[in-house]
């Protein structure tokens, strides 16, 4: 009987501010590049979560449609983030939880420029779930954030 080969694993460093690695992205060797999120993410440091956040403003009222929503929910996962002194390139995981995955599928250029427009190029792991609904009804995405600010 034979064992299989583990595939080797690339830690791809990001520096932080003082030029030592703050997050390293996982890449096992020879899998495909993964395009807008990382397969996964080892940081060290202290962490910063959200809640499930919606695409709604400081007075509670939800953007109009899947795209919007999702605008507004990064803008005010940043602005937690920046709550706690985490800047974007701290991210290390972010899950979203959408009512209509096909939505999601169909707006993925959108989405990735606003992404970009919020957080940069910096992709951390992330997860997609289809739920049945939100708890805001009128809700379409809600997402979930994890940062590590390194020490």
């Amino acid at each position: 009987m034979t064992t299989p080969k583990a595939p080797q694993l690339a830690v791809l460093p990001t520096a932080n501010d003082a030029g030592s690695p703050a997050v390293q992205i996982l890449q096992p060797s020879g899998w495909p590049i993964p395009r807008g999120y990382a397969n996964g993410v080892a940081a060290d440091g202290r962490i910063v979560v959200t809640g499930g956040v919606i695409g709604w403003d400081s007075e509670e009222r939800l953007a109009d449609g899947f795209v919007a929503q999702a605008r507004q929910a990064l803008r005010n996962i940043a602005a937690i983030l920046a709550e706690g002194g985490a800047r974007p390139e701290h991210l290390v995981r972010l899950t979203w939880y959408v009512v209509d995955i096909d939505e999601y599928l169909a707006n993925l250029k959108e989405l990735g420029q606003i992404y970009r427009n919020i957080f940069g190029a910096h992709y951390p792991a992330m997860a997609l779930v289809q739920v049945v609904r939100l708890v805001e009804k009128a809700a379409r995405v809600e997402i979930e954030a994890t940062a590590v600010i390194p020490r």
